[in-house]
């Protein structure tokens, strides 16, 4: 069974499922996302993602008509695969269209850009052989990537955050998307400890930092599932 944790955007709040890997992800409609297909190469038990990305793919899905292979969708952090501040790690990406011919990968890709549906559809310059879209929350910290989160923050950047923290030995008291008085006391030890501003906020210099030190690290001691 996996335990799959989502941010309900409709109502700030997290909420937990435990699923098999043959059932339809949460808030997935018509059993077109399978938790063995969002899961893809991730060995670990637990995962998340958020209701908007589930509810973006039902009607993409619903738009192309068809079946759309997922050969990637999540992955935490310290299994790696991606780059530091990967939009995978959130749960809020896919990378699909592996296989198909050119062509297939253009017409999907148009489709999902008039969609409207995708915060950011990577060009085929960059991906060629697959179509990348994801539903990421904006404005990021850095040029690109992940949001500044402090204190009463409440998402599956939080659930990034603590993952990391939690690896590098850094306890947050536990992994539920939750950005209270223990994430913020592990996010200042951690600054404290890479010589950062210790002001309990995670904007670039922090999400540097702390993706740095944890992207393909491995499971730790110290990692929660």
């Amino acid at each position: 069974m996996a335990k799959i944790i989502v941010y309900n955007n409709n109502t700030d709040r997290m909420e937990t499922y435990w699923q098999a890997e043959s059932d339809p992800m949460p808030y997935n409609t018509g059993n077109t996302l399978l938790v063995r297909e969002f899961r893809g190469s991730s060995g670990t038990p637990t995962f998340w993602t958020t209701r908007r990305v589930m509810e973006a793919w039902n009607a993409q899905r619903a738009r192309w008509g068809s079946s759309i292979n997922v050969g990637y969708a999540f992955k935490r952090p310290w299994e790696g695969g991606h780059s530091n501040q990967s939009q995978h790690y959130a749960g809020t990406a896919f990378d699909t269209a592996q296989g198909w011919t050119n062509a297939q990968r253009a017409a999907l890709r148009a489709n999902a850009a008039a969609s409207g549906l995708w915060s950011y559809i990577e060009p085929v310059s960059i991906s060629p052989t697959w179509v990348h879209f994801d539903r990421r929350q904006s404005p990021p910290a850095c040029l690109a990537g992940y949001p500044m989160l402090r204190q009463g923050s409440l998402s599956t950047y939080v659930l990034i955050l603590q993952d990391g923290l939690n690896n590098l030995g850094f306890s947050t008291g536990g992994l539920d998307g939750i950005f209270g008085a223990n994430t913020r006391n592990a996010v200042v030890n951690f600054q404290r400890s890479w010589g950062l501003s210790q002001d309990g906020i995670v904007g670039c210099a922090t999400w540097t930092a702390l993706q740095a030190a944890v992207v393909g690290s491995g499971r730790s001691s110290t990692t929660l599932d």
